[in-house]
């Protein structure tokens, strides 16, 4: 028995004892590894099959294929029929499921998180994998534990937190729940996918000791969660790709953590054949490149032992023995629960729900008010982001709607035009139908004419088109094209609510200044398979003048204002500012001039920079809610329930004052390099270091009562802690509190650390006057440090001190207590 099987089978033993302990105590986070998970192993029937698969059959196990009876996933791996093994569909799911069929759509994973809560995590996975199974999925690609690093980055709302205790609580209850229904859960993207600009190429370079402290706590998290399968990044780590990183895949994810299911690319995100199944690599999807004939020929030609191939097909068909879909053990696929999903969409999207300010009672609502409804985001549901996240919900509901069902009158401005207007046809010459233009199978359509402008002013120009976006209308100004073609995902991923119309057409957008006078205009468009159907508008300053002009007459009218702003995000692009697009400011200002009773509700995918924020009334932060988002939204808003969320991530106070702000190198990189240099110091702890105010602090979130904590207590528990205090409700109303507890540095470890971090939370129901002792565990690796010269924890002995409060900087108690070894 070779040492990592005894290891694994000690912490499996063990696990169960930790896990029975940790239930009986409340204890959030139980020790690294205490939670055990199935062996997947390999035994001689596994071994029997292996023998009778050819070597093409098993590469076919190892990349991706044409699906011949696609359902709209992402990935197909075709099986061997003549031997029983089953093929694999693999589909994204970080929301809900990806394919083409209805699905649930749950909010974003940024919002789930912002509950503080691993068994709604857990459930919130469970929703997934019932739904992925019905609906002929085998394998999730999801969840993803990236740390949130950059405010920029375009997929922070598809992952959890700055802080990586957070995220690993978090991650190993949803895969639980996933992996519970029998569905695969692929953690990713290993590793350090903090960004997606220049996401396929860029170099992370990264200290051992912030590797392992910061980014890399969450993957292993997942691995002791049980995660059948792990998927490789794009990015490079110190100098090589991930998904041939051996460090990573070999050294740390099966040396080191014991994992003993399979390592898929990203998509596209192989660069070599044998370099990568030697470093640890198993599977390339979608296709095979590399995996391929590529594959066939390294193992023919002597360049590559054959063993390496039958390592990787074992470690595939390890797992589907796990999970029941070799032997026909695996339960029937169940039938879709719409109406249990969208209940814990809806439970999801309340408990996440996150009120940033609330001044002068303006919240919450009084029903039978008469209330202004302004925005886009108001009237247009914004269930979720685009790319892989992106869901085809069962329903999505207006916000304007649900508040209409509570309010006595409600009136509603648009405020800010996401989708333009008529170009006026005096305008064009010779005139043209800009607002339906249909183009025949095949059909080549071109116009070449005069746009005359009266006034010099700012044009935003929207385009609406039914095709792909390879085949999109090309319009040109003045002989420049104003859409043109993104490279990469980034055009392919475009998606969630700006870049779609309304009626389901693709929209792009091109904002510039155009001089009074006439400007040549040449559209060309071709029908494809199903022809083409498109329409050019714009918008300007005068219609936005006019947008906020009435905006501002809504809200004059009114008691209360309920101002929706938006940012779309996606896969494949990252935000340019932390600013909220187009000129909602602008919006944002007037109509708190006219009306300071106005509640901002932000669907945004990240943290925002709020110049406007001392006008308001109240700030209501929902990031990209779900199909039940209109409902929650409404609910908190009416105080139904109470706002339970708190921020997972530090929200700056602008573009020049967070963790990557100033230095190119640390963001978005220079010369394909980007650096950590920040080190262990990212999020709140890089603003606890630099002494920087962020515009609010991680763990931040209001109530609609009011809590007091008092009477804590520090005691060791083995090699942790034990913490408890009091939390007491001491308003009048039910709510939420989510205290939390930090511990400061050991003065005994010569390594860098941070003044504070998240050592443990929970998050508490308290009846209106309710008193209650809360315990939070604080395990030996919350305590610890990793050694670059050791390559190993050290825990961090010596007197240390332990706060507990609201948030990172609302921390209301203190103490310090002994660390022992």
């Amino acid at each position: 028995m070779s040492d990592t099987v005894s290891r694994r089978s000690a912490l499996r033993l063990m696990g169960g004892a930790i896990a029975v302990a940790a239930a009986a105590t409340g204890a959030l986070t139980p020790p690294a590894h205490a939670l055990a998970r199935p062996e997947a192993g390999a035994g001689p029937r596994l071994e029997g099959l292996l023998a009778k698969l050819t070597l093409d059959e098993k590469i076919s196990l190892l990349h991706g294929a044409t699906d011949p009876a696609s359902l709209g996933q992402a990935g197909y791996v075709p099986g061997v029929r003549r031997l029983g093994i089953p093929p694999l569909r693999l589909t994204d799911g970080p929301a809900g499921v990806r394919v083409t069929r209805h699905a649930t759509a749950l909010p974003a994973p940024v919002l789930l998180a912002s509950a503080f809560d691993p068994s709604l995590a857990r459930r919130y996975g469970r929703v997934v994998g019932r739904e992925g199974r019905a609906l002929g999925q085998d394998v999730l690609l999801s969840p993803m534990v990236n740390l949130i690093r950059t405010p920029y980055a375009g997929r922070n709302f598809e992952t959890f937190s700055e802080d990586p205790l957070l995220a690993s609580d978090l991650v190993a209850a949803e895969i639980k729940g996933i992996q519970d229904e029998h569905l695969i859960a692929t953690v990713k993207h290993f590793a350090m996918n903090n960004q997606e600009q220049d996401r396929m190429s860029i170099d992370v370079r990264v200290d051992e000791q912030t590797l392992h402290e910061l980014e890399l706590r969450g993957f292993e998290a997942a691995i002791d969660a049980g995660a059948g399968a792990v998927m490789g990044a794009y990015n490079k780590v110190n100098g090589t790709f991930s998904c041939e990183n051996k460090t990573l895949l070999t050294d740390i994810l099966r040396d080191r953590w014991g994992f003993d299911g399979w390592v898929m690319t990203d998509w596209f995100a192989a660069h070599s054949t044998v370099a990568a199944i030697t470093a640890g690599l198993d599977m390339e999807m979608p296709d095979g490149t590399y995996f391929g004939t590529a594959l066939k020929t390294a193992v023919q030609n002597g360049s590559m032992p054959e063993r390496l191939v039958d390592r990787s097909v074992r470690r595939v068909l390890s797992v589907m023995d796990r999970f029941g879909l070799l032997d026909g053990s695996v339960p029937p696929r169940p039938d879709r629960d719409a109406k249990a999903g969208a209940a814990v969409a809806l439970e999801v999207a309340k408990a996440g729900a996150t009120l940033l300010r609330n001044e002068n009672r303006t919240l919450p609502l009084t029903p039978g008010g008469t209330v202004a409804v302004i925005g886009p985001t108001g009237s247009l549901p914004f269930v979720s982001g685009g790319g892989s996240a992106h869901v085809v919900p069962d329903h999505a509901d207006s916000p304007l709607d649900a508040i209409k069902s509570r309010a006595r009158k409600v009136t509603y401005a648009l405020g800010e035009d996401l989708f333009g207007k008529a170009i006026p046809a005096a305008a064009l010459t010779p005139a043209f139908d800009s607002e339906a233009q249909k183009v025949g199978v095949g059909k080549v359509w071109t116009y070449d004419g005069t746009l005359t402008v009266t006034a010099s002013d700012e044009w935003t120009f929207v385009l609406h088109f039914s095709s792909a976006p390879t085949a999109r209308p090309e319009v040109l100004l003045d002989g420049t094209e104003l859409f043109p073609q993104a490279a990469g995902y980034g055009e392919y991923f475009q998606g969630g609510l700006v870049s779609a119309a309304p009626d389901g057409l693709s929209v792009r957008r091109r904002t510039l200044t155009l001089a009074k006078g006439a400007h040549t205009l040449r559209i060309t468009a071709q029908g494809g398979a199903d022809g083409l159907l498109f329409r050019l508008r714009r918008s300007t300053g005068a219609t936005r003048a006019q947008d906020v002009a009435e905006a501002v007459s809504a809200a004059r009218h009114a008691r209360d204002v309920v101002l929706f702003a938006y940012e779309d995000a996606t896969e494949g692009l990252d935000r340019a500012t932390l600013a909220l697009p187009g000129h909602q400011r602008q919006l944002i200002e007037a109509v708190t001039k006219a009306n300071p009773r106005t509640t901002v509700v932000l669907n945004t995918s990240s943290s925002t920079s709020m110049p406007w924020l001392n006008s308001t009334g109240a700030v209501l932060q929902m990031y990209y809610p779900g199909q039940e988002g209109a409902v929650a939204t409404a609910a908190v808003l009416y105080g139904e329930c109470d706002p339970g969320g708190r921020l997972t991530q530090s929200f700056a106070v602008d573009d020049a004052h967070h963790p990557v702000a100033g230095d190119p190198r640390r963001y978005p990189g220079v010369n394909g390099t980007e650096e950590y240099s920040e080190g262990i110091h990212a999020g709140y702890r890089w603003y606890d270091a630099q002494g920087e105010r962020p515009l609010f602090p991680f763990g931040h979130g209001l109530s609609y009562t009011s809590f007091s904590y008092g009477h804590l207590r520090v005691r060791r528990a083995g090699r942790g802690l034990r913490v408890s205090f009091t939390v007491h409700n001491t308003g009048r109303r039910d709510g939420i509190a989510v205290p939390q507890v930090y511990v400061g540095p050991s003065p005994h470890l010569q390594l860098d650390q941070a003044v504070k971090v998240l050592a443990g939370y929970r998050r508490v129901a308290l009846r209106a006057g309710e008193r209650r002792r809360v315990e939070v565990d604080i395990a030996a690796r919350t305590l610890s440090s990793w050694d670059p010269k050791r390559h190993d924890w050290v825990l961090g002995t010596g007197r240390r001190t332990v706060w507990a409060g609201a948030s990172s900087r609302d921390l209301r108690l203190r103490t310090s207590v002994e660390v022992g070894k």
